[in-house]
């Protein structure tokens, strides 16, 4: 599966933001996806994670009510809609597919990665 991730930018503190994550090569649905990030100097961690149906969301409690994970399987892209952005938000942000069941939340699980796209959130 490849991955590429993009729709980072600068944006001030309080505005919206959408990534998108495009893939190839693979059926799609067959592949959960997550969003992770990685702000200077810290380990990446999890944002976002959903099921390949779409059915299923997941989130780290930090960006929890503010984003939203979804997916188009006819489109082979999953989405990261990002609501009321703070400065703390500001990392390089990374899809992610993983295959079969289990946890969303660590990054072992995950099988593939697209390249970041890094988002700035200015206070």
């Amino acid at each position: 599966v490849q991955l590429q991730a993009f729709g980072g930018g600068l944006v001030q503190a309080g505005d919206s933001l959408r990534l998108s994550c495009a893939a190839s090569g693979r059926t799609f649905s067959n592949y959960g996806m997550g969003w992770f990030r990685q702000a200077p100097g810290k380990e990446r961690e999890f944002v976002a994670g959903v099921s390949g149906s779409g059915a299923r969301t997941y989130y780290a409690d930090s960006v929890k009510g503010r984003f939203t994970i979804s997916r188009d399987n006819a489109k082979n892209t999953v989405y990261l809609q990002m609501n009321s952005l703070k400065p703390e938000d500001t990392a390089v942000y990374y899809c992610a597919a993983r295959y079969g069941g289990g946890t969303y939340y660590p990054i072992t699980e995950y099988d593939y990665w697209g390249q970041g796209t890094l988002v700035t959130v200015s206070s």
